[in-house]
């Protein structure tokens, strides 16, 4: 593979300090199997005053981000954000090319494909991460093969397949697909496009944040609010948190309010067991609403937790019936979001003591309506 990223930056395991190059297609750690951080060495945010002028899109923060001048960028980014109450505004990432979130780091993972020139990028998801590589891997000219459990959304894989990847359908619930993926990213000239291990990806959602401290004119609030299953909206949080504090950009870290469904919390669980780690949890899922956040054993468990102490935040869970009762009161406020994608609504909007800020990340037109 060519050597286009070599002294540029390194994969970094945070568990054993193992390193690697990122001009290759490695993505775990070769000693514990756990997922890679990234050492890209001092990355910095323009002021303020400098964004006026700049391309409308996530890469108008091009100073803090490990790669620059895409080619595959389908202007992703710069989602709008509105108050919803006093105290609680919406960050509308449903507004994004593919509809979810998820094309932030997306991006990030198709660039760093196209530099690499694998035969075949291959990926699994429950859904929204799928649409979202399979669109920028057609952006890319590179083919590519989505992995999803049954039962995955309907709409979701006919996006799939829109975009012109192949789709496996794979028995089993998040866990099952993710072996199946792992399984195929072993064979020769493929690149594992991992939204979970590869840490390119949390860099393309820390943008989220640059985003909410620009419209807030340099500052952010006193929550940010985020779904986590495998976490990766979370920790690009944290990351983006902590850069623009480590500059004097912010003079706080805003604390991070972790949302998981009741039917499957096993990082909530841990977190008010006082665990720097997971509990035995079980490895399939139970059935909730909130099928993006169905993450029984969610492999940056350590890292997602801490994030979440050292911000001062806390987790929260919401019922099959607060999930339901969510999206319909934010479609009767103008916005059809998908199930997964209220869960932080249920979870905070009835807060009045601090500024929150929450993510309206996928489409209701994924998942459709929640059957009553």
């Amino acid at each position: 593979m060519p050597d286009m990223l070599a002294g540029v930056a390194t994969y970094l395991c945070p568990q054993d300090g193992t390193r690697a190059r990122t001009d290759t297609p490695t993505w775990c750690c070769p000693v514990c199997g756990g997922p890679w951080d990234l050492d890209a060495g001092v990355l910095s945010s323009a002021p303020l005053n400098s964004l006026t002028g700049r391309v409308n899109s996530l890469w108008r923060y091009e100073e803090a981000l490990p790669l620059a001048d895409p080619a595959v960028s389908l202007g992703e980014g710069r989602t709008p954000l509105v108050p919803l109450t006093a105290s609680v505004s919406a960050k509308l990432d449903f507004l994004m090319p593919t509809l979810s979130f998820k094309d932030r780091g997306a991006v990030m993972l198709a660039e760093l494909a196209r530099r690499l020139a694998p035969e075949r990028v291959v990926a699994d998801s429950s859904g929204n991460a799928g649409t979202a590589l399979a669109a920028y891997c057609a952006r890319a000219g590179l083919p590519c093969t989505v992995y999803v459990p049954e039962g995955t959304s309907p709409k979701k894989t006919e996006q799939i397949r829109a975009h012109g990847a192949r789709l496996e359908i794979v028995p089993g619930d998040r866990e099952a697909t993710a072996r199946a993926a792992r399984a195929a990213a072993g064979s020769p000239g493929t690149f594992y496009a991992s939204h979970v291990h590869n840490p390119y990806f949390l860099h393309g959602t820390k943008t989220y944040v640059y985003e909410m401290w620009e419209d807030l004119g340099g500052t952010l609030p006193d929550a940010i609010a985020v779904p986590v299953g495998n976490g990766t909206l979370l920790l690009g949080a944290a990351l983006a948190t902590s850069e623009l504090l480590a500059q004097g950009l912010i003079d706080r870290r805003p604390a991070l309010i972790a949302v998981q469904a009741e039917a499957v919390s096993p990082l909530a669980t841990a977190f008010r067991a006082g665990s720097d780690g997971l509990l035995d949890a079980p490895d399939t899922a139970s059935s909730t609403l909130a099928e993006g956040i169905a993450i029984p054993r969610p492999p940056r468990a350590r890292q997602i937790l801490a994030a979440v102490r050292e911000s001062g935040g806390t987790f929260l869970t919401v019922s099959e019936d607060r999930i339901r009762a969510a999206q319909l009161d934010l479609a009767a406020r103008g916005f059809f979001v998908e199930t997964t994608g209220v869960v932080c609504w249920a979870a905070v909007g009835d807060w009045t003591d601090r500024s929150v800020v929450v993510p309206l990340c996928g489409a209701g037109l994924k998942t459709g309506l929640a059957p009553p």
